[in-house]
């Protein structure tokens, strides 16, 4: 059996802000197919590694590639070196992004919210991506929501229209970072099932997440970040059920897992 093609590729990624290191040499590739749960305590560089690879961050040192773009490069001597305009536009059309925070238009339908990228950057057909949006809005629970606006929602429905609209786009991969961290725990199983849904239709995903039940059920493989550095990674439920490293385990007892 072919192993399955390499989505994203970032190698001896360093940042700093400031004189504070945050990312400290990683290295990590995620596969076509894969859900890879990335973990760890607050401050641990995750959200600044998802930051890095979505292009919110820049890179102070490493390299970073989606499949053939290569959209950043070590220049040999510690720095990184971004390619062009036109490199990281066709990069961005790789992969989509879910916020904590749901990060919608306030003043756009649910609908537009959705619609309206495929259709401004995307360039493509109104109708083609009209039919696209409602179909994920069927599979959201939420097909009698398209003409609300964002404020009449609840946190949980806002979270399952952003993923919607990051899904219209049609991704590689989808980053989600914490998706569930605003959320009350009753909202937060109707997102966490829409994101075992997208697992089971083997949609290649790299999550943040403080869900470690929800880690160890979902992902493929778990990375454990601390300090700015990977200390664990592995199958998921080894790593959950089974750490190697003391730091691991100390971090998931405190979890109280």
């Amino acid at each position: 059996m072919a192993e399955s093609p390499v989505l994203v590729r970032l190698e001896n990624a360093k940042k700093s802000f400031g004189d504070t290191p945050v990312l400290k040499d990683i290295s990590l590739e995620v596969a076509q197919g894969e859900v890879l749960a990335i973990i760890g305590p607050s401050g641990g560089g995750k959200s600044t590694l998802l930051r890095c690879c979505t292009l919110l961050e820049t890179l102070d040192a490493g390299s970073l590639s989606y499949g053939d773009i290569e959209v950043a490069r070590d220049n040999g001597a510690g720095r990184s070196v971004y390619g062009g305009k036109d490199v990281l536009g066709r990069a961005r059309q790789r992969f989509g992004l879910v916020f904590q925070n749901f990060n919608l238009f306030p003043h756009y339908t649910v609908i537009r919210n959705i619609t309206d990228a495929p259709i401004s950057v995307q360039k493509r057909p109104k109708d083609e991506v009209m039919a696209q949006a409602r179909e994920l809005l069927v599979k959201m629970g939420l097909e009698d929501r398209e003409d609300a606006v964002p404020g009449e929602l609840s946190g949980g429905q806002q979270q399952r229209v952003a993923i919607a609209r990051a899904l219209c786009l049609n991704p590689d991969v989808l980053f989600f970072d914490e998706p569930t961290s605003a959320l009350d725990p009753e909202l937060t199983q109707g997102v966490l099932k829409v994101i075992r849904s997208l697992a089971d239709e083997h949609m290649t995903m790299v999550i943040v997440t403080h869900e470690m039940s929800f880690a160890r059920d979902v992902a493929d493989r778990v990375v454990f970040m601390d300090g700015g550095v990977i200390v664990e990674e592995g199958p998921a439920q080894r790593v959950i059920d089974d750490p190697r490293e003391e730091r691991t385990r100390a971090f998931l007892q405190g979890m109280g897992e």
